[in-house]
Order: C-alpha cells, then sequence, then structure tokens
C-alpha cells in the first residue's frame, strides 16, 4: 500500500511538471473517459500563462535522466504520443553537467581494488557528459611499454538508484492503465517500459556494452569503410568501459569534414548502407547512431562508438523488413502484403487484397515525388500508422529499430540533403534477399528443415512416451473432474479484491496530491 502511495505522488509530481510547462493544454477532453476530465482541467489551470505543448522537452529535462530516456523511446511512437508531440520529443538532448574528475577516480579504483596510476599513466578531466555517465581521455602502457590513448567511460555515481524508482514507477502506471483503458492492450504500455528498461539494463552494465561492441566489431570486421573501436577488457568492468581512442571528425562537424577534403554525399552513402547491412545481414545494429556517436578517421573510415543501446532482429524481423523495404522500391505492394500475413503481424479476419490497397495509399505519393524528398523512415511510420487499422498489434522488437532508421536517415540527410534512400538502400536489400530467399536462400532452409526433422526424429521415442503420460493424466482428471483447492479459490477472489482497492487509492491520492501542489502554488 505505501508502495504504492509512493508511486503516486511520484507520479503526480511529474504530471505537475508538464502541467506546469503546459504539456496538455491542447488536449481535447471529449477524447478523454469522463474521469480523466477533472485532472486534465486542473494540469490547464495550472499551466504557466502563454504556455504550449513545445515546453514538453523542458519538462521531460526537468524529471531527470529516466524521462529523458522515455521520451526519445517516444519519440518514436506517434501511435501513442501523436505526430505533433513528437516533433518537440525529437528535440531532447541528453546533456547534463559533468560529476568531478575526483569521483571518477573513486569509483575506478573501487571497481578494480587499484590506484588509479596503477591502471593508467594519465587520466584527464571529463571530455563528454550525458545523464548515466561520461568520458575521460587516458593513456595506458601495454606489455611492451608502449602508450596507448584510450577513453574511458564512468557510471554517474548514484544512477543506477535512481533509474531502479523511476522504471518502477512507469511500470505502475502503464500496468494501471492497462488494467483501465481497452486502448492501452493494443499499445502494450507495459512491454513500451519493458523495452526501456532492457535498454537502461544494458546502458547501466558496462560489461555489457563491452561485449556489444566486440560482437560488433567481428561482424563488421570486413565491411568497407567501417571501423569499430577495440575492447580494453583488462580495464573493464561493470561501471567502467575502456575502449581504443578513436582520431576522427565527429559528423556533426560539417565544415571541419568538408575542409579535410572528404565528400560528403559518399559518406551519407556510406551511413545508410552501412545500417542496413548491420539490421538485415547481422541481425545486430547501433540502435543510437547519431551524429555525435559517429565520426571519420585520416582514412575516411566511418567509426561508431558509444554502444550501451543495441538493436537485434531475428530471421523473421528481418526477412519482414527487407521484404517490404524492397517491395517498395520495386512497387510490388501486394507482396508487401503477404509478408505481413506470412509473419502473422496481421490477422487472418482482414483480406489481402484490403491491406495492400492501403499499402498503395503510402507508397504511390512516395514514388511521385523526387528523390531527395522520399523518407525511408516516414515510410516505415506511416506504415505502423496504417497496420493499426488493420489490428496489427505493436511489434516492440521493430520499435528500436524504427527510432534507429529516423536518426539515421537524419545524419545521412544533413550530409546530402539530395540522398536518393531507394537507389542508396537498394544493392543491400536486393543483395540480401538474393542470397537468402532466393535459390541459394531456399536450399538453405531446405538444409535446416532436414536438421530440424532429424533433430525430432530422435527424440521421437521420448516425445511418444510423454505424450501417452500426459493424455492418460488428461482423461482421469476428466472423469474425475477438475478442482481447485479452497485456498486457491480465496487466493483469487483477495487478488480481485486487492487490485480493485489500489485502482481506487490510486486515483484519490494523485487527485489529492494534485490539489496539495495547486494549493501550494498558489
Amino acid at each position: 500500500m505505501l508502495g504504492a502511495l509512493g508511486h503516486c505522488f511520484r507520479l503526480a509530481r511529474a504530471g505537475f511538471v508538464l502541467a506546469r510547462e503546459g504539456v496538455f493544454t491542447s488536449v481535447d477532453p471529449q477524447l478523454l473517459p469522463p474521469e480523466a476530465r477533472v485532472p486534465l482541467y486542473l494540469a490547464k489551470l495550472i499551466s504557466k500563462r502563454g504556455s504550449r505543448a513545445q515546453g514538453i522537452a523542458a519538462a521531460i529535462t526537468r524529471l531527470g535522466p529516466s524521462y529523458v530516456k522515455l521520451g526519445q523511446f517516444l519519440a518514436t511512437r506517434a501511435d501513442i504520443v501523436g505526430p505533433a508531440v513528437v516533433l518537440q520529443l525529437e528535440a531532447l538532448q541528453d546533456r547534463v553537467a559533468p560529476f568531478p574528475r575526483e569521483a571518477a577516480i573513486a569509483q575506478i579504483e573501487t571497481s578494480f581494488g587499484q590506484k588509479l596510476d596503477e591502471l593508467f599513466v594519465s587520466f584527464s578531466e571529463p571530455i563528454a557528459a550525458a545523464s548515466i555517465a561520461q568520458v575521460h581521455r587516458a593513456v595506458v602502457r601495454d606489455d611492451s611499454g608502449v602508450e596507448q590513448p584510450v577513453a574511458v567511460k564512468v557510471l554517474r555515481p548514484g544512477i543506477e538508484r535512481r533509474l531502479r524508482r523511476d522504471l518502477s514507477d512507469m511500470y505502475f502506471a502503464a500496468r494501471f492503465a492497462e488494467r483501465h483503458s481497452r486502448d492501452a492492450e493494443r499499445l502494450k504500455p507495459v512491454e513500451v517500459v519493458d523495452t526501456l528498461a532492457r535498454s537502461v539494463k544494458m546502458e547501466m552494465d558496462f560489461r555489457l556494452e563491452a561485449a556489444a561492441a566486440s560482437e560488433f566489431a567481428e561482424n563488421t570486421i570486413s565491411d568497407p569503410g567501417f571501423r569499430v573501436p577495440k575492447v580494453d577488457w583488462i580495464r573493464t568492468a561493470k561501471d567502467v568501459l575502456t575502449l581504443e581512442w578513436a582520431d576522427g571528425i565527429s559528423l556533426s562537424d560539417l565544415d571541419a569534414l568538408s575542409k579535410a577534403g572528404f565528400d560528403l554525399p559518399a559518406i551519407g552513402r556510406n551511413v545508410i548502407q552501412s545500417f542496413l547491412r548491420h539490421a538485415v545481414r547481422d541481425g545486430f545494429f547501433h540502435a543510437d547512431m547519431h551524429q555525435g556517436n559517429l565520426m571519420i578517421d585520416s582514412s575516411g573510415h566511418l567509426i561508431a562508438v558509444d554502444f550501451g543501446i543495441m538493436g537485434r532482429l531475428g530471421l523473421k524481423e528481418r526477412r519482414f523488413l527487407a521484404e517490404i523495404l524492397y517491395g517498395f522500391i520495386t512497387r510490388d505492394y501486394r507482396r508487401v502484403a503477404e509478408v505481413h500475413f506470412e509473419a502473422g503481424y496481421v490477422p487472418h479476419v482482414h483480406r489481402v487484397e484490403d491491406f495492400a490497397q492501403a499499402i498503395r495509399a503510402i507508397g504511390e505519393p512516395i514514388h511521385s515525388r523526387t528523390a531527395d524528398q522520399i523518407s525511408m523512415a516516414k515510410l516505415l511510420t506511416l506504415l505502423f500508422e496504417i497496420t493499426g487499422l488493420f489490428d496489427m498489434r505493436t511489434r516492440t522488437e521493430l520499435v528500436l529499430l524504427q527510432k534507429t532508421m529516423v536518426v539515421v536517415e537524419g545524419v545521412a540527410r544533413t550530409l546530402d540533403p539530395k540522398l536518393d534512400m531507394w537507389r542508396t538502400a537498394d544493392p543491400v536489400v536486393r543483395g540480401w534477399i538474393e542470397q537468402n530467399l532466393g535459390p541459394l536462400g531456399k536450399l538453405a532452409d531446405a538444409g535446416q528443415g532436414l536438421a530440424t526433422m532429424a533433430r525430432v526424429a530422435a527424440g521421437l521415442p521420448d516425445l511418444l512416451i510423454r505424450g501417452e503420460r500426459i493424455l492418460s493424466q488428461l482423461e482421469d482428471n476428466a472423469a474425475e473432474g477438475f478442482t481447485l483447492a479452497e485456498d486457491s479459490v480465496e487466493a483469487i477472489r483477495s487478488a480481485e479484491a486487492k487490485g480493485a482497492r489500489l485502482g481506487h487509492w490510486a486515483l484519490w491520492a494523485i487527485f489529492a496530491a494534485l490539489v496539495w501542489m495547486i494549493w501550494r502554488w498558489h
């Protein structure tokens, strides 16, 4: 009970901060259920005069790192927050003041049980800081006595406790929404928070980030024009990550890139093709490819850094992505529709022809535009909006892909505003389809199918014995009837009653907290 009240008061404070910045001023009360209209009226009452929805970025920044991460995540979910809010959320920047060098040194010495000078020859002041960690430049001496520069990422002290508390609040709100809103069933807010929590967990354990960087480097070792810094495993722990220092020009510094003689449109094509190659070929891609995490070295290689957020796609999702992109490239809208049905994303109560017609409404306007006006990221966003009309549930495994594609395309467009997305994507997508869905791919699938059948055949005797045992137990239970123990019945009754009571208490607690804040503000 006390835990629920704590969630309610912290969520009420978050609601108050959002309301003060005018986030709710443009919400139409007629679109809300009756019980939500009073809180909306209070939210509009306490908003700053002249404030509008553009205050959402400032409000979320005030609420702290967890809400910044949530805001950046929701920037990819126009189906939840609407396109107008998405435009504001895309302006969020994860930049905060650095913590003292002395605190970073203490963190490092605690993690390794060694003094700093036993690990590093030198260790600089922070050169970059975000909500979860900050980066220092250091120098190490290898076994042969050669000194090498490295980048050292140190976890912000106390951040784990705060993130756990905020994520717990978000889970409470998501479960409450799913319990009391039919629309929430399709939007699946609990799964959205699950995805966010997994992402944050990866970011806070630098051993996982080091493993991701190592795997990413292995996957891309033969990729033309792409490089990943090596991990220094000896100087890496849960809250400290040490990587090879990467010298290069950031993709955010267009003037420096031009002065150095680099071909900016070629870099833009490299960014797009590298991302698609990693997503479609490997099913493992860098999911935070903004300009600050990408640079060009003196050889013209694209270097990626910061591997805290990585995305994975299974073979099914990779085939889905490749076929829908290729279907739009070739204007084969029926095939795009069929892929959705084959993947099980759209229920078979709908007709393929109707879905293909809806997809044509997306594809044809795009093909009628010039190359520099075509947005692959926008295409995917529109596609996900259309699929909602055909009861396609939110695919959490595709959410991160969609977010990353928006960012990657934005980076490429800054380098080449007239970038032809289809022509750039075509060789990567076409090559993967020919290799995996053409004759060679079908032979490989057949080989995998035979191997699976062999494994099933080997285990068939045990499977038959287990099946016979289960069937006998079911027959006995059917003859005697299924019963629930009294304590089970009582536990179910108590759980339902507790859920109803907590729901009512939560509503009253939020209302009381808002009233108190309004009284205090006045």
